[in-house]
């Protein structure tokens, strides 16, 4: 699984397609992102609070032929990372197949981790270019209060299981305004070490989907916290961890939108990101390459980065003007029912002013970084 993961990820993916994308993107006038962010289908085995995709329908499923076809069209255009989200990845029954099909390709799956048994372990293992990441919320207390009683437990076994094969596999935490210490905590960080956890992605949580609240939204100060601490954990112990959104200045801003990459869900609406639930075009009706010279994206791209401080870089919590100009500009329509919310109401004032707080706060951070040379402030956040 190394070897092939190695292969597909640093030759294909970093090599070799890097030059292909940065070719394919100059004669034919449109950006090729690095990968993309795919929904295979809207279903889901869990409930749980505040899932970011919990207002998609259920039903919502891509079809085999078409998911087939869109994993060539990306490797023609020079993208080898195919990164899988939903609804839950592994309900949809072809999964293995598609990736059977394309094993020169690397694939990443966000999971809650519960439907890998010991034969799924084997497959994954067999099919040796997939790599899950298995959603957490911090401790069982914390995960089983939003994904249910049992899901800890369930998750625990799954690592164990993944462990013992060997396999490569991540961990994904969504920080809340209650879990932002338990998840960025010594003890904690150690023990998905110890499970034989090799990444964590973190995502600060975001008021789109299923019952959206503001509440769970970190504060500024709390993320203040976090853009010092992640770079800690980073350099103090033997595990990757990403921040989003306060890795914007790793990655010179936002990454979405085309310029990174762009979420397909599973109706096969074509979105910037996993978290801006607008689009123009559907990949049913459009290939790849025509998807990608959406309006939308067009939109999105001569706006970046949204600002000169990376540690702002978000059209939806950072720049929210920068998000409504985009859609009123595109005529992207929402692609379910609510996610209007974050352009008006009680949400969009709400990211209004945590937006003008957190700038403050950001300001200061990004100012002394940049007197610092070579070194940020990470033996401080100790």
């Amino acid at each position: 699984m190394k070897k092939r993961l190695i292969l597909n990820w640093f030759i294909h993916q970093i090599l070799l397609g890097s030059f292909l994308r940065e070719s394919k993107a100059a004669a034919l006038g449109v950006h090729v992102p690095d990968f993309l962010l795919v929904d295979p289908t809207s279903a889901c085995n869990l409930n749980c609070r505040g899932c970011w995709a919990g207002r998609y329908s259920p039903r919502n499923s891509l079809s085999f032929e078409r998911l087939d076809k869109l994993f060539s069209e990306a490797k023609e255009l020079g993208i080898y990372w195919i990164v899988l989200s939903g609804g839950e990845p592994l309900v949809y029954p072809r999964l293995f197949e598609l990736m059977a099909r394309h094993s020169d390709m690397a694939f990443m799956a966000y999971t809650n981790g519960t439907l890998i048994d010991e034969k799924t372990a084997g497959r994954i293992i067999e099919v040796g270019n997939f790599s899950p990441a298995i959603s957490l919320e911090g401790w069982q207390e914390t995960t089983d209060a939003r994904r249910g009683a049992g899901t800890f437990a369930r998750v625990m076994h799954t690592m164990d299981l993944l462990r013992a094969r060997g396999t490569v596999f991540g961990a994904s935490l969504t920080i809340t305004r209650y879990n932002v210490q338990e998840v960025t905590s010594d003890e904690f960080i150690d023990f998905l070490i110890e499970r034989g956890v090799a990444y964590v992605w973190t995502f600060h949580y975001i008021p789109i989907g299923r019952n959206p609240d503001v509440k769970l939204m970190i504060t500024p100060e709390q993320r203040a916290y976090l853009a010092r601490r992640i770079p800690y954990l980073r350099t103090h112990k033997p595990i990757q961890i990403a921040d989003f959104w306060n890795d914007g200045e790793l990655v010179e801003g936002c990454i979405a939108g085309g310029r990174k990459y762009i979420h397909i869900n599973a109706q096969g609406e074509v979105e910037p990101c996993a978290f801006v639930h607008f689009a123009v075009d559907n990949i049913n009706e459009k290939s790849l390459l025509e998807v990608l010279n959406s309006p939308l994206f067009e939109a999105y791209q001569k706006r970046q980065p949204f600002h000169c401080n990376h540690l702002r870089p978000c059209p939806i919590i950072d720049n929210p003007r920068a998000l409504r100009e985009i859609v009123q500009e595109s005529g992207a329509h929402p692609t379910h029912e609510g996610a209007e919310t974050v352009l008006e109401g009680v949400v969009a004032a709400y990211l209004d002013d945590l937006s003008r707080a957190w700038g403050e706060l950001a300001d200061e951070i990004w100012a002394e970084r940049q007197k610092v040379n070579g070194k940020t402030l990470v033996d401080a956040a100790g």
